[in-house]
């Protein structure tokens, strides 16, 4: 069956996209009273999502056992995306600081990434860890254009760029230098594809509004696998892969699914602009959607292939 199917929000585009949800699921809203929502990541032993508000320089976090929403750092250094590392611990790109950290489980934030060849960072804005341990993140201007999510700031580097840190070393290499505005960015399944949005549009007339596919290497190298997606509907910002490999993506108009194939197959449509997702809940398959001022969640029956 086609179309969307009333009072749930989903839209069929492709017969595949039917067994990615049940009939009777539906969107729920957690929350509201954000500026900027970004940077969902789900927590499992706490049962808790952490989630960035950038104006208004807080992170918050949503309690999946109480249904509570509290703030959980304030200042946060306009923290962005957000993502947990393979032991558990919460890894932040903030714009204010203009950094990559890490929050220890004592508490204490340590700094994975604040410069490049010497000189600083433009406003790290979504990361990913891949299971060898490596931190990989993006690093677009928007932190620093102007004072509403930043403060702002002379670019020190030329460019938009996406980078990778080695955890042994803590060496920072630039893996791809060919962006207009670097995203958000995930692994595929088997971690042997990288996506990364570029949603260069914002500022360049004509500019990308896609994502981009990369083989992975051995030795972590990207190997250009050109455009996977186009967005039909505003801008792709961040994202992430389930189980099967299909992409959750964040949208104009809601969340968008793409087949690995690279197929749009259905939507999930929201009253809000989304800026990101993740996958939680006790089996992963809960879409913890953060859009503008909201905290959204949906059921699906597709499973998110990690966490963060």
């Amino acid at each position: 069956m086609y179309g969307i199917l009333e009072g749930t929000g989903f839209e069929v585009l492709d017969p595949r996209f039917e067994a990615c949800f049940v009939g009777h699921a539906r969107v729920e809203r957690l929350w509201t009273g954000g500026r900027w929502l970004e940077g969902p990541a789900w927590f499992a032993p706490g049962r808790f999502v952490l989630f960035s508000d950038i104006p208004n320089n807080r992170m918050m976090r949503y309690d999946e056992a109480s249904g509570q929403t509290c703030v959980f750092r304030q200042p946060s250094n306009n923290s962005n995306g957000n993502t947990v590392d393979n032991q558990g611990r919460l890894v932040t790109c903030e714009h204010g600081a203009r950094r990559v950290t890490r929050t220890d489980f004592n508490g204490q934030t340590r700094v994975l990434a604040d410069r490049f060849e010497g000189k600083r960072l433009n406003s790290p804005n979504d990361v990913v860890v891949k299971s060898d341990g490596t931190v990989w993140f993006t690093d677009p201007s928007y932190g620093i254009m102007h004072d509403y999510e930043g403060d702002y700031a002379e670019q020190e580097i030329a460019g938009c760029h996406v980078y990778c840190i080695d955890p042994e070393t803590g060496r920072i290499a630039r893996v791809a230098d060919d962006f207009e505005k670097p995203n958000g960015l995930a692994f595929s399944p088997d971690e042997s594809l990288l996506y990364i949005a570029d949603t260069g549009a914002t500022h360049k007339d004509g500019g990308p509004r896609h994502i981009r596919k990369f083989w992975v290497g051995a030795d972590n190298a990207l190997e250009d696998r050109g455009v996977f997606a186009t967005c039909t509907n505003g801008l792709f910002d961040g994202f992430r892969v389930d189980r099967c490999g299909r992409i959750w993506t964040s949208a104009a108009d809601g969340v968008h699914c793409y087949d690995p194939d690279g197929t749009l197959i259905g939507k999930i449509h929201l009253p809000e602009l989304v800026s990101n997702l993740t996958f939680g809940g006790e089996k992963r398959n809960r879409l913890f959607i953060t859009a503008s001022s909201s905290l959204y969640a949906v059921y699906v029956t597709a499973n998110g292939c990690k966490l963060g």
